[in-house]
């Protein structure tokens, strides 16, 4: 029987989008190219046996703060999360550390001058974060919350670097924001990279950045487990690659990226969308390095054992740099590189006594240079003696990023360069964002609204659009 809806990719969103149909009693396949689903949500074996790694998302701030992933019973997808003692550390140079508490007043008085002006910028973001959520999680235009995301967004549009100037006095609050917002993937002097820093420091207080148990393959299991007990089929090892192989099903949601959008069904779009979409930008990409290690990273900063995420890049100032760095194509001798720690917290990632880390940093996209010895002296810089407990090690470039997921273009992870036209335009101006111009199409991936991240909220908005 020809299925209501078809959804192509099972990352995150396709799932969503997949599960939202399903609630609405609609019949829904879903197409995955590789053997195993999930895109961003997968984990292995990487470097030795027992040892298990993500390949690509690791800590799940969005996924927790996600109203989608809110509505999915545990009981049904046997999805379990993991909330380190602190959602971050971030080492400074004279041997401390700054460190995020789940408390917002725990975390503000860490700042030292900065207490009083840390907690007015983010507490009152923190106390409306259910509804900041949603808003923020949703398509921009036109607002639900128009007075709150006004107030967000005359602090979130500014660049990280004048806010963190202006508000902030002290090194130590000025280098938390610096590496907050620098998960922009964009320089920091870049206006809107200043909402990237306020959205995470948010999520650190109302709900974690926690991991998923025994790996983030654990989230895509559990999500296809719920959707396959709504009567939803995933079809593995099936890659479309012109939208002619699919069946006449009502609705077609396509979790891929405007570039793949326009090779699987160039010749049904109306011209001048195809044009709009060949102008979409894709931003920075990722070089990642996975580690088997011999035992705990020894932090100089103890505080930082107790992180499951850990910030390497020193002050406001040596972090701008990195990024500014990675604009003009480079790649900076000291990267800024987010860092984590899952088996501190997950004794089932690696074998009794053993631990894995999982790290990155920013390249340009497309980048081909080896940067494994840049990342491993940044961890050594703050953890002195971290080289000699590598049992192993497993290298992914940009290149083994898209080979890994065909969205991840060039080695970008979030679908598409953050920059202030794409947090509007996403992937092109129009009242709806998910609406492709063929009666009954939609794009859900990360390339829409509200973008990058394991969050689901792509998928959900292009089901209710399509339902609607």
């Amino acid at each position: 029987m020809t299925p209501d809806a078809i959804v192509v990719g099972s990352g995150p969103n396709g799932l969503a989008a997949a599960i939202t149909m399903a609630r609405a009693g609609r019949s829904v396949v879903v197409y995955e190219a590789e053997a195993t689903v999930g895109g961003g949500m997968r984990s292995a074996e990487l470097t030795l046996p027992r040892f298990v790694h993500d390949v690509c998302s690791a800590i799940h701030p969005t996924a927790v703060a996600s109203p989608f992933f809110r509505s999915i019973p545990g009981s049904e997808s046997g999805i379990e999360w993991v909330h380190p003692e602190a959602p971050l550390a971030h080492p400074l140079d004279d041997g401390t550390a700054v460190v995020v508490e789940r408390s917002l007043e725990d975390t503000a008085r860490g700042l030292g001058p900065d207490e009083a002006a840390y907690h007015k910028l983010v507490s009152p973001f923190v106390r409306r974060w259910d509804t900041l959520a949603a808003a923020v999680m949703a398509p921009l235009v036109p607002p639900k919350h128009p007075v709150l995301m006004a107030r967000f967004g005359l602090q979130g549009l500014r660049s990280a670097e004048g806010l963190a100037r202006k508000v902030f006095r002290g090194v130590r609050a000025r280098a938390l924001f610096a590496g907050l917002a620098a998960h922009s993937m964009q320089p920091l002097d870049a206006l809107v990279t200043a909402s990237f820093g306020l959205t995470l420091a948010c999520t650190a207080h109302a709900c974690g950045w926690p991991m998923a148990k025994g790996g983030s393959q654990r989230i895509a299991d559990g999500l296809v487990r719920y959707l396959e007990s709504l009567g939803g089929t995933i079809v593995r090892g099936r890659r479309v690659v012109s939208i002619g192989e699919l069946s006449a099903a009502r609705v077609v949601l396509l979790d891929v990226s405007p570039r793949q959008l326009v090779a699987i069904a160039g010749e049904r779009l109306p011209s001048g969308y195809a044009r709009r979409l060949s102008r979409y930008r894709h931003g920075p990409a990722v070089f990642k390095v996975d580690w088997a290690l011999e035992g705990a990273i020894p932090w100089t900063a103890r505080e930082c054992a107790r992180a499951g995420t850990v910030h390497l890049g020193g002050t406001l100032e040596q972090i701008a740099a990195s990024e500014a760095a990675v604009a003009r194509g480079g790649v900076s001798k000291a990267p800024f590189v987010l860092l984590a720690q899952q088996s501190l917290f997950d004794a089932s990632r690696a074998p009794a006594g053993k631990h894995t880390a999982w790290a990155y940093c920013h390249v340009p996209n497309g980048f081909a240079e080896d940067v494994t010895e840049r990342i491993e002296a940044q961890v050594e810089r703050f953890a002195p003696g971290f080289s000699k407990r590598i049992l192993k090690r497993h290298v992914m470039s940009p290149a083994a990023f898209e080979a890994h997921d065909a969205n991840y273009v060039g080695g970008d992870i979030v679908g598409g360069a953050n920059t202030l036209r794409q947090m509007i335009a996403r992937p092109v101006f129009g009242l709806n964002p998910y609406a492709i111009p063929v009666k009954g199409w939609y794009l859900c991936s990360a390339s829409t609204p509200p973008g990058g991240g394991v969050h689901g909220m792509c998928g959900y908005h292009a089901a209710k659009a399509a339902l609607a």
